[in-house]
């Protein structure tokens, strides 16, 4: 069971969380869903759930900023070392910062931005709260990935801002695609979403589940849409899901795959 309780390293996704109008509706479907247990956290939090799995923090559930009309969504931040430089970095590469950096009582400091192709995406600087600490495992996200209608242009601005070095896996053509590193391992991926019809970029969280086909079948039992899926591929069979309150987000079982994966062009 991959787990940490240390801080992610400068450029890592290190947290998940779902903004949603009724949180208490999202604990019961997720945790029917991911088997988590969502503990309430203190009265100052804003109403903040925080979502363990085998006793270890895996995503958290919040209501929606008051004031700021948006979707249900689901948010990868990436590790900062400090909120404050990443924050003037995404500014001079050409990205929105929505609010500055602010602290979150004495567990981190962050801030939501968007890059230059809409994809809206947090940092997170750790202090109390490092981040996740189980991923990688049934029940827990395992791969954030960038579904970007510019493609070159995100590449640019995430490697000004986080330093990433991107190796490219699709065929150039049909299948546009990159991994990104930090340094270290790839930690997520960036995809050409210019000619799959999509009309947004965003971030797309995706969590490991042991069994596809019965994580679909549950979901939408609990009210869930399916949008693609089950497929296979040599990354894992998957399964794209629109939970009840919108917010959009993959399931992958990484144990079971199809073919060889690509090696780029």
């Amino acid at each position: 069971m991959p787990t940490r309780d240390s801080a992610w390293p400068q450029g890592t996704p290190c947290w998940v969380d779902c903004q949603v109008d009724d949180t208490g509706k999202a604990r019961e479907f997720y945790a029917n869903l991911f088997g988590w247990e969502v503990m309430d956290s203190p009265a100052d939090s804003g109403g903040y759930l925080m979502a363990l799995r085998n006793g270890k923090p895996a995503a958290g559930i919040g209501p929606k900023p008051e004031g700021m009309p948006m979707p249900s969504a689901w948010t990868t931040y990436f590790a900062a070392g400090s909120a404050d430089d990443i924050a003037g970095k995404v500014t001079a590469a050409g990205g929105q910062v929505f609010m500055p950096p602010f602290d979150v009582m004495d567990v981190g400091r962050m801030f939501v931005a968007a890059d230059p192709t809409g994809g809206v995406f947090g940092v997170w600087e750790a202090k109390a709260h490092t981040g996740a600490g189980i991923y990688n495992e049934h029940g827990a996200y395992c791969w954030n990935e960038l579904h970007t209608l510019g493609y070159q242009a995100a590449q640019d601005f995430y490697r000004k801002v986080y330093g990433w070095t991107y190796n490219e896996i699709g065929d150039g053509a049909n299948f546009i695609y990159s991994t990104f590193t930090p340094g270290g391992d790839p930690a997520g991926g960036i995809m050409d979403a210019s000619k799959t019809g999509q009309d947004m970029s965003y971030w797309l969280t995706w969590f490991q589940y042991d069994d596809v086909d019965a994580a679909l079948a549950r979901a939408a039992e609990l009210g869930a849409t399916v949008m693609m899926g089950p497929d296979d591929s040599p990354f894992g069979r998957m399964g794209v899901l629109r939970a009840p309150q919108g917010e959009v987000f993959g399931v992958i079982d990484t144990n079971v795959t199809v073919g060889e994966p690509p090696t780029g062009t």
